[in-house]
Formats: C-alpha cells, sequence, structure tokens
C-alpha cells in the first residue's frame, strides 16, 4: 500500500456518496418516474370513480395527459376483465340556505323576506 490516505479517503468518498438515497436525494429519472407513476394513479382514480377522461384531464391539468390515459386504461381493462363496477362519487351535500344563492350569486328576495317573518 503505498498511499493509505488516498485509500482512506476513495473509501469514505464512496460510502458517503452511496448514502445518497438514504438522504432523499432525488435523480431527475426519479422524479419523471413518480410524476408518471402519479397521473397513473389519478387516470386509475377517475376511471374507478367513473369519471371520463376528459374531465380527469380538465380536474389535473398539470399531470401528464399520457399517464393519465394510461392510467385510466389500464384500470377499464381491469374492471372489465373482473366484472368490477365502478364507485362513482356521492353527491356533495348542500348546506341549508346555499341553494338560493348558488345560481344567480344572489339570494331570492321573496324567500329572504319570508324567512325573516
Amino acid at each position: 500500500m503505498r498511499h493509505p490516505a488516498i485509500t482512506i479517503c476513495l473509501v469514505s468518498a464512496a460510502s458517503l456518496l452511496a448514502g445518497c438515497e438514504a438522504l432523499g436525494i432525488e435523480t431527475a429519472t426519479q422524479i419523471a418516474a413518480k410524476k408518471e407513476a402519479e397521473a397513473k394513479a389519478i387516470g386509475s382514480a377517475c376511471r374507478h370513480a367513473v369519471r371520463s377522461i376528459e374531465d380527469c384531464f380538465g380536474s389535473y391539468p398539470r399531470a401528464g395527459k399520457a399517464a393519465v390515459f394510461a392510467g385510466w386504461r389500464e384500470m377499464d381493462e381491469y374492471m372489465r376483465e373482473n366484472a368490477i363496477v365502478g364507485m362513482p362519487a356521492e353527491k356533495s351535500v348542500d348546506r341549508p340556505g346555499s341553494a338560493d344563492t348558488r345560481e344567480s350569486g344572489t339570494a331570492d328576495p321573496s324567500k329572504i323576506s319570508s324567512q325573516s317573518s
């Protein structure tokens, strides 16, 4: 061993660089794979919730359309093969009084006067 200091430095540098994954430092390929997986999951969830692909694209504009469609298509095939029925989202329950102002943006005067009496 001619240069034990160099050997020690190389071994310590290699061990430090090997720990980058443990620190959570992500590479560009890892980030791209994560975004694609999330977009596929969004597409799958949209299909399972009986939403059209267009609605899914509109609801999640930042997700990649190709990956969203791939996830939607995979879930569609899976559901057809296994005779799984989609689970549509439940209708949101309106709070009392909110139906008066929803359509026009203002409350109906006849309803306001009858409520105050």
